[in-house]
């Protein structure tokens, strides 16, 4: 779920950045695509992703 935020994020960023839109400090394209570095970190580190199918998964 992480990745799919990061990618929106990076796109975003990117519209951000293509346009050349006037945005506050806040809003500005590189902060966008630093919030979506740490979500991709974050899906890489497999937080936010699917639960493991080890002790707490399905049960055949």
């Amino acid at each position: 779920m992480l990745g799919i935020a990061a990618a929106v994020l990076f796109f975003i960023a990117f519209l951000i950045n293509a346009a050349d839109i006037a945005t506050s400090d806040v809003l500005s394209s590189t902060n966008f695509m630093l919030i979506g570095l740490a979500a991709l970190a974050l899906h890489v580190a497999g937080i936010g992703g699917t639960r493991p199918a080890g002790r707490w998964g399905r049960r055949r």
